[in-house]
C-alpha cells in the first residue's frame, strides 16, 4: 500500500487527489512543513530533498509530482493517461511546465531563500510573482486548456493543473481574465475526489 507524505494546503494536494481518483488503497501521513516537520531526520531519511510530496511504494520512494502523478496513473489508473504517443508526451510536457516553471514562479514568492541570501533581493523577487504567474496564466489558457479540462477526458495533468488558481490567489490573482483556467477549477470541485483530498488538507 503506498504512503503518501503531504502539508496541508502543500502542492501534495495533486497526488492525494490523483490517489483518490486512481481509487487505490493508501495511507497518508501528514508532515507540517509550518513546523518544520519536512527537516526532521525522519522525513528526510524518506526524500533526503526535504520536499513534499512523496511517495512511498513496495519500490521505494518517488518524489517530484511528474512522477508521483504518472506512477499513480500507470499502476493504479491506467485510463488517466492518454493512450496515443503524442497526447501522452504532450501530458508530460503540461506536467513539466507546471513543476519546472509554474511553481517556481510561485515558490519565488515564499521561498526566495533558496535563491539569495540578500534580502533586498528576496524582496525584488517578489514583485516579479504576480505578473509572472499572470504570464504562466495567459500561456496555460492559450495552449494547455482545451475545455473544461487539459484534455477531452479526465487525466493525470488535471489534479496538478487544479493548483494553478491556488498559487495565483495567494498573489491577489483572480480567474477573471482566464475563462478557461476557471472551467478547470469549477471541473475539478465538481469531482467528490477533489473534495475528499481538499478536506484531508483541511480546504
Amino acid at each position: 500500500m503506498p504512503v503518501l507524505y503531504y502539508s496541508k494546503g502543500s502542492s501534495a494536494l495533486a497526488a492525494h487527489i490523483m490517489l483518490e481518483e486512481s481509487g487505490a488503497e493508501y495511507t497518508a501521513r501528514h508532515i507540517p512543513i509550518s513546523q518544520g516537520a519536512h527537516r526532521d531526520p525522519g522525513f528526510l531519511r524518506v526524500n533526503p530533498k526535504g520536499r513534499i510530496p512523496a511517495l512511498a511504494t513496495d519500490q521505494g520512494v518517488l518524489t517530484e509530482n511528474p512522477a508521483i502523478l504518472t506512477y499513480i496513473a500507470e499502476r493504479h489508473a491506467p485510463h488517466l493517461l492518454p493512450a496515443d504517443p503524442f497526447a501522452r508526451a504532450r501530458a508530460h510536457e503540461v506536467m513539466a511546465y507546471l513543476c519546472a516553471t509554474v511553481h517556481v514562479a510561485f515558490a519565488h514568492g515564499r521561498r526566495g531563500a533558496r535563491w539569495s541570501d540578500d534580502t533586498q533581493v528576496i524582496e525584488a523577487l517578489k514583485i516579479k510573482v504576480p505578473g509572472n504567474l499572470a504570464d504562466c496564466a495567459a500561456l496555460i489558457e492559450t495552449q494547455y486548456l482545451h475545455g473544461p479540462l487539459v484534455f477531452s477526458s479526465y487525466s493525470l495533468c488535471d489534479p496538478y493543473m487544479f493548483l494553478v488558481h491556488r498559487w495565483m490567489a495567494v498573489h491577489g490573482l483572480t480567474l477573471d481574465r482566464f475563462p478557461r483556467l476557471a472551467a478547470h477549477r469549477d471541473a475539478m470541485l465538481d469531482r467528490p475526489a477533489t473534495r475528499r483530498a481538499m478536506a484531508a488538507h483541511g480546504l
